[in-house]
């Protein structure tokens, strides 16, 4: 604490990031990050970008960038933002569309994020209980608008850290409800298993899209991420940005972002290789007994019956393989969150698993 601290400064609890350690030799699988490098045209169109045009500004617009996603997603460039990551999107996204005198209604097990913003901006939030089962129940949130007045709705989809998905119908639901609500759905991990919203755009005014290149583009290390929606919304975020910060993506970003949207072959390839890996992963942690949630995300969210999660964490650490624990909300103590790493990776980790758990004995 300092005496030169602002209030606001004195009443935050920052987001945590999963640990980016410099050990040489470790597994890492708690960042949720691409196991395989990046496309080549993404390597090649940087080293291009890489002249003495760096001493000028980039495109404050992006334009290129844009396009490209937009051509992706069969919309406009006027749908599109972009911004350095998903986390400086949705920064963006709290402070332009979600803060109003009526709650804000996400997750209580959601991305950690969203409390923050929540709090940067001295915002009313009301956290809405996964069910029983973790999925996100729709009917919650239809009876909290019956019930008084929302000022917006946010999710993942698929959710972090279980990585269940929302059907594209119950996403369609909730913005059928709340037409004077901006509702964004969160879509970072979306490319794994689930349905984007991408395609309500047009029909739904009140929707937002949050994407980024971090996950099935193999880009976490460039910061690219973008938002889809209406031009009304879009103009939005413009404001806030250009207010903050009109360039926030350089020209090494930019031109690694348009090689990485346009590479459909290798999107594609990459992200069937994760799917397969997943689904190898989940059977032999099955196989060890854990109980997994059903994954439509490049992780997946395991619980032993026998072994607290803290613990077993630690033992993989102790082999050198790094997974995610979370001790709150206590709710998803339990759980381990391991991020789909490569084939090799993924045995190595089942292997390590083995071990800890041989003999089974129950964690006093």
């Amino acid at each position: 604490m300092s005496r030169y601290w602002s209030e606001v400064v004195h009443g935050l609890t920052p987001y945590v990031p999963g640990e980016q350690p410099k050990i040489a030799g470790l597994i890492k699988l708690n960042t949720n990050e691409c196991p395989y490098g990046p496309s080549l045209r993404v390597l090649q169109a940087i080293r291009e970008a890489a002249t003495e045009d760096l001493r000028l500004y980039p495109d404050p617009e992006a334009r290129a960038l844009k396009d490209a996603i937009a051509v992706h997603h069969g919309l406009q460039a006027e749908q599109v933002f972009v911004g350095n990551g998903s986390d400086e999107v949705l920064a963006h996204v709290f402070q332009a569309l979600l803060k109003h005198d009526a709650p804000l209604l996400f997750p209580d097990i959601s991305y950690s994020f969203y409390p923050v913003y929540a709090r940067l901006y001295d915002m009313a939030t009301r956290l809405m209980p996964l069910r029983d089962d973790f999925s996100l129940g729709v009917d919650d949130y239809l009876q909290a608008g019956r019930d008084g007045r929302v000022g917006g709705i946010i999710f993942p989809n698929p959710n972090a850290p279980t990585g269940m998905a929302l059907a594209l119908a119950e996403v369609q639901r909730l913005l059928t409800g709340f037409p004077d609500a901006v509702v964004v759905v969160d879509e970072a991990y979306v490319d794994f298993g689930a349905q984007t919203a991408a395609a309500l755009i047009d029909r739904h005014p009140n929707l937002l899209v949050v994407r980024t290149l971090s996950k099935a583009r193999a880009l976490a290390g460039l910061r690219v991420g973008y938002a889809l929606g209406h031009v009304d919304l879009i103009e939005a975020l413009v404001r806030v940005k250009d207010s903050f910060n009109s360039y926030p993506l350089d020209r090494l970003a930019i031109a690694g972002g348009v090689a990485a949207m346009q590479d459909e072959a290798w999107f594609e390839r990459t992200r069937a290789l994760i799917t397969a890996s997943r689904d190898k992963l989940v059977a032999g942690l099955q196989q060890h007994g854990f109980e997994v949630l059903p994954s439509a995300a490049n992780f997946v969210f395991a619980r032993h019956p026998r072994h607290a999660g803290t613990e077993l964490a630690a033992k993989l650490r102790e082999q050198r393989i790094l997974v995610r624990h979370f001790r709150q909300p206590e709710r998803i103590a339990p759980f381990l969150r391991i991020t789909v790493g490569t084939e090799a990776q993924c045995e190595a980790l089942l292997l390590a698993l083995a071990d800890i758990l041989q003999p089974a004995s129950a964690l006093r």
